[in-house]
């Protein structure tokens, strides 16, 4: 089958996806639920009728096997699972363009290399607060020992979370040990934006040449809380402090051309007529040049730490989360953004703000991404969507990185 009618395909079996698992209020395929695992063995029987080998790992990413004449092996995918009320695109677009290569353009045929087309767990981090969990297992970030005190929010433990999907939580160091004996020599991620720009630019697909460090910590300041009656200047208003901390966070994040978001801010006592004595925000830091990362977190320290002494409360800091930037394979890169050129006639490269598990997959073997256009440039949402068209012309582009790796 060519690539265009490939794609047609492609845009059909991610809309039969989508009906078998998203309800009115989008696509709600979290992590070992029982949607993802509809969605797994809506994977499965289009994999096995493609004549590939089909498997689960230890820990629940899902496999295809494309035997080739060689045991060295390209790795296509992203992830399986989603948000609640999710887009149909975001992580779904990449495992699908990989099954319909598998299932389309190699049609039955052995390419040179062997194909492994992957359905990532939990990238989106709903159960344990830990993003790209299933990839950071194969890639050894993650191990059983690290994960065996992780709980979800409701209390309930890792290892009954696997239990209920017939795995054990104690043996997931094996998916790491099955990924190495893959050989594999490429990963490849094709993912929706998840942002306007390349709608803006009015350009269906781009090479991703890199994924943002992200930093991510809570800030608690403490004051005094007092009656709303009392003078404001003598006031020690810990939201205060915390709000304007927030104004200078955004300043930074427009000095650099990065991003810094507070989305979590939790107020104590939170009664209408006191002043606030206690405030918790978030902060989450993500930038592409590592040196500059390192600026904005050191300056957002001194913000929020000078913002603390001006009205006299304490700041503490808790560091949640930190990965530094990363860059990928400069061939893959290239072969991308021929692939980009050659189907789309422009040569776009950009580097992704949200994280994927091409970052994960960068520590045990060369990778890269590339992006389809998001119009109207917004995810994890029911509204997500691509044109059709820009759609497919990108999967096309996908298609021919597959194809120049994989070397048929």
């Amino acid at each position: 089958m060519n690539r265009a009618d490939a794609a047609e395909q492609i845009v059909a079996d991610l809309r039969e996806l989508a009906v078998l698992t998203s309800d009115e209020g989008g696509a709600q395929r979290l992590s070992w639920t029982p949607v993802w695992q509809q969605a797994t063995e809506w994977f499965r029987c289009h994999m096995e009728a493609a004549g590939a080998e089909v498997s689960m790992d230890a820990v629940g990413n899902i496999w295809a096997k494309f035997a080739g004449e060689s045991e060295a092996s390209v790795v296509v995918g992203s992830h399986i699972d989603s948000v609640p009320d999710g887009g149909w695109l975001d992580g779904a677009l990449g495992v699908a363009a990989g099954m319909g290569y598998g299932a389309y353009c190699l049609d039955g045929k052995k390419p040179k290399k062997t194909l492994y087309v992957v359905g990532w767990v939990d990238e989106e981090g709903m159960a344990f607060g830990k993003s790209c969990f299933g990839s950071a297992v194969a890639s050894g970030s993650m191990t059983a020992q690290s994960a065996a005190s992780l709980t979800t929010k409701d209390g309930e433990s890792f290892a009954d979370v696997l239990r209920t999907c017939g795995l054990d939580g104690e043996r997931i160091d094996e998916a790491r040990a099955a990924f190495a004996a893959r050989q594999v020599q490429a990963y490849l991620e094709l993912h929706i934006e998840q942002a306007p720009l390349l709608a803006q630019n009015k350009t269906s697909a781009a090479c991703v040449y890199g994924v943002c460090g992200c930093h991510r910590e809570y800030i608690t300041f403490t004051g005094q809380q007092s009656h709303c009656g009392s003078p404001v200047a003598l006031r020690r208003d810990a939201f205060l402090a915390a709000a304007e901390a927030t104004v200078d966070f955004n300043k930074i994040a427009l000095k650099y051309g990065a991003y810094c978001t507070v989305g979590q801010v939790d107020v104590a006592p939170n009664v209408v007529t006191i002043s606030p004595g206690r405030c918790r925000i978030s902060l989450d830091i993500r930038c592409i040049d590592k040196e500059t990362f390192q600026t904005m977190i050191d300056e957002a320290r001194a913000a929020y730490e000078g913002r603390a002494r001006e009205h006299g409360v304490a700041a503490a800091h808790d560091v949640l989360w930190h990965k530094e930037p990363v860059l990928f394979d400069e061939t893959l890169k290239e072969l991308c953004r021929r692939a980009v050129q050659e189907e789309t006639g422009r040569d776009a490269v950009m580097y992704s703000a949200p994280l994927h598990d091409a970052v994960e997959m960068v520590k045990a073997a060369p990778s890269i991404m590339m992006f389809v256009m998001s119009d109207p440039g917004i995810s994890h949402c029911k509204e997500e969507d691509t044109p059709e068209p820009a759609l497919k012309e990108g999967i096309r582009a996908f298609l021919r990185l597959i194809e120049a790796v994989l070397g048929r």
